[in-house]
Formats: structure tokens, sequence, C-alpha cells
């Protein structure tokens, strides 16, 4: 099982981010504005399915995930609380969050399906929040000119999420989840995720009011289907999980280690759970 540590994040959340927080960049600005505004009900819908898949497990296997579990449960707690604080922000600025309550709406109707389709919807987006991870920590691009404590924010987000990506997708295979649904529920995932993610992104640059500008499109394409755009940078690990034989820790997950190894002033641990 993997040893996680749930951790602080000391930066400034009071201090409201300038408009175009990320390099004066409108486009990259609104998209991570947009993945912020999924967090609160996302991270919740991760903690509330591996609780349920762990208390699903026969007593004699739950022993095994019962430390890794509290240590999601207390990673994905603390982002789902800091994004609260930032996205309290975009709120002053006048921004609308439509993907959370389209979300919620979509969540309410899994209200007593078996907990494996949880598990598969949860380790399928736990996937995209790790290759975003990824991205972030190895590139310069994404984050270029954002401010500092922005950055760290980010970063320390993206370093939790490579670190704890195997969680429920240990946990639907041990309940049993077959291949079969663990593929198709990535598809699910790929097409709500990307559909929300595009749609939001422009509710944002909409209410900005720096949709219409040909830089912020110019910037769309670079940094999504460009030479070192996500799309480009992220295709084959994306498509790693619809292998037989994947597995979340083949994923690369270095940067994120040598991050919060040189980052312990500004994420602290709590408690780590025991491995």
């Amino acid at each position: 099982m993997t040893q996680l540590t749930v951790r602080r994040l000391l930066i400034d959340l009071k201090t409201p981010p300038a408009r175009h927080w990320c390099g004066g960049d409108a486009f990259r600005t609104a998209l991570f504005n947009a993945l912020s505004m999924s967090f609160p009900v996302g991270e919740q819908f991760f903690i509330d399915s591996v609780r349920q898949g762990v208390s699903q497990l026969p007593a004699d296997r739950r022993a095994d995930f019962d430390d890794e579990v509290r240590g999601f449960v207390g990673q994905e707690a603390t982002h789902r609380h800091v994004h609260a604080q930032f996205n309290a922000h975009l709120v002053a600025q006048g921004l609308v969050n439509h993907w959370e309550p389209r979300a919620q709406r979509r969540l309410k109707r899994l209200e007593g399906i078996d907990v494996r389709a949880w598990l598969g919807l949860t380790a399928a987006t736990e996937h995209f929040t790790a290759i975003l991870a990824e991205y972030v920590l190895e590139r310069e691009a994404p984050l270029a000119g954002c401010e500092p404590r922005l950055r760290d924010l980010w970063q320390w987000h993206a370093a939790e999420e490579s670190e704890h990506r195997s969680t429920a997708f240990d946990l639907y295979r041990a309940l049993g989840g077959s291949e079969h649904w663990r593929r198709r529920l990535f598809w699910m995932t790929t097409l709500y995720f990307t559909a929300d993610l595009a749609r939001q992104t422009v509710n944002n640059l909409w209410h900005d009011g720096s949709w219409w500008r040909p830089s912020t499109w110019l910037s769309a394409w670079r940094h999504t289907l460009g030479r070192e755009g996500f799309v480009r940078c992220t295709f084959a690990s994306w498509r790693a999980y619809l292998r037989a034989d994947f597995h979340p820790t083949q994923g690369r997950a270095d940067a994120g280690v040598q991050w919060l190894a040189a980052h312990a002033d500004i994420a602290p641990a709590v408690r780590a759970a025991a491995g």
C-alpha cells in the first residue's frame, strides 16, 4: 500500500489574485480557474467513493487499505478546502461556476448505484489529474509567469495528486471491478471531463471579457494542441489507461516527490499514514 502524508499549505490565500494571475495569459488563467471550480465537488465525490469502497471490503482485507484511505481523505479534504478559498476570489471577480451544479446533478443520479461504479469514475478522473500533474510539474510553460504563491498552490496540488493516484484504482480492483467497466467508465469520464473543462473555460473567458481577443485563442492553440500543449504531451499517458496491464504506478512520479521534498517549508506534514 502507498504511504500518504497529509500536509498543510502555508501560502497567502486571503489576498485576491490578479485577474490574469497566470503570467498575464487570459486563456491559461481561465483554464486553471475552471479546474479549480470543479475541485470542491469532485474531491468530495472522491472521498465518498473511497470511504464507501473500503467499508465494503471483507474485514481481513480492509486493514490493508485503512491507513492509505485515511491519507487519501486527508489530502483530498485539504485540496477541497484550499480551492474553495481560491474559488471565492473568482466569484468576487464576477466568474460563474456552472461546472459544480452540473456535476452535482450528475452525481445525484449515482445514488444507490454499485460502489464499484463510483470507484471506477474516481480512478478514471484521478488518472486525468495525475497526467495533468505530470504536465504541470515537468514543464515550465503551463505556469510560466504565474504569481509565485499560486504556482506553489498548483504544484503542491499536482504533487499530491501524483502521490495518491493509485488508491481508488486499487480499491476498484480489490472489490472485483471488471476491466470492461474500467475502460468504459474511463471513456465516459474523458467525454464529460473534457467537455466540462472546455465549457467552463470558455464561460470564464466570456465573463472575463477576453474571449474575443486573438491572443486568447492563439494561447489556447499553443497550450492545448501546440508542440508543448497539453493534448500532445499527455496523449500517450492518457491512452495507457486503456491497456490491460495498466497500473497508475507506471506513471511518472519523480517530479512530485522532488517538489514535496524541496518545499516542506510551505507544505509541512500534518500526519503520515503508516505504510
